[in-house]
């Protein structure tokens, strides 16, 4: 594992967009599926680090609101392969102290699959260690909604006033409220954009484009993002000097 001197530098809330599982497979003349099975690997491999590096939480996009889309037996075989994914790795996070959620809309699932994750979420629930998130039938903006939504019934519900709406409180219906913010969002595959993922969430998060394609992405590919994450300057709308004085004050 690489070696970061400073752990109070990393960052605690790591987001990874897993792109370019299509692309590696019709490079090697396969069908894409294939691709995504080959992703796997490098989902563990990522846990695998986050864990080791004492992350709070890591937090996958393994399918979007908009993926279904996609030709219906590609997205047949994505549904087989987290169910089997689902059976085939939880007893491993469990065994690790790793807790797993999946956010999403669930509903769009299959009664099969929403009970699988239910059953898995159930298991993990007490774990202290990492918090892996997978982002399944997730949206940024649908995230967004709903905490809307919910802010509607205690309005209606005479429990809040329209007055009283505040950041903190649209915050605290999101979805992973009750975890660390992004600090740093990676996207494999080359592409430059977030694609309706965490809008909210990533309001102050670093961000990662690297070429290589999912499947190819190992402990080498996230220890560069880390390292570039640790080069940086984080000033939250201040200025650079303002940033470096705080730091000197914490050191005395």
């Amino acid at each position: 594992m690489a070696a970061f001197d400073d752990p109070s530098q990393l960052p605690r809330h790591v987001a990874i967009i897993m792109d370019g599982n299509g692309r590696w497979a019709e490079q090697r003349g396969k069908f894409r599926v294939s691709g995504h099975k080959a992703g796997v690997k490098s989902v563990r491999a990522a846990v695998s680090f986050a864990h080791q590096l004492k992350l709070d939480a890591l937090t996958l996009f393994a399918f979007s609101s908009e993926n279904w889309r996609r030709p219906e037996d590609e997205v047949s075989a994505l549904m087989s392969l987290f169910i089997a994914v689902l059976g085939s790795e939880v007893r491993k996070l469990h065994r690790n102290n790793i807790r797993l959620r999946v956010i999403g809309d669930h509903s769009g699932f299959s009664e099969h699959l929403q009970r699988k994750i239910a059953d898995a979420e159930a298991l993990t629930a007490a774990n202290t260690g990492l918090t892996l998130n997978i982002a399944a039938n997730y949206g940024g903006r649908w995230d967004i909604t709903q905490a809307c939504r919910r802010f509607g019934e205690q309005v209606a519900a005479g429990e809040l006033d329209p007055a009283d709406i505040t950041e903190q409180h649209l915050g605290s219906l999101m979805t992973m409220a009750e975890l660390a913010p992004v600090d740093l969002l990676i996207r494999t595959g080359g592409e430059q954009r977030i694609s309706n993922f965490l809008l909210w969430q990533l309001a102050y998060a670093e961000l990662h484009f690297t070429p290589v394609l999912w499947p190819d992405f190992d402990e080498t590919a996230f220890s560069e993002a880390i390292a570039a994450f640790v080069g940086r300057e984080r000033r939250f709308g201040c200025t650079g000097a303002q940033i470096r004085a705080l730091a000197g004050r914490g050191e005395e």
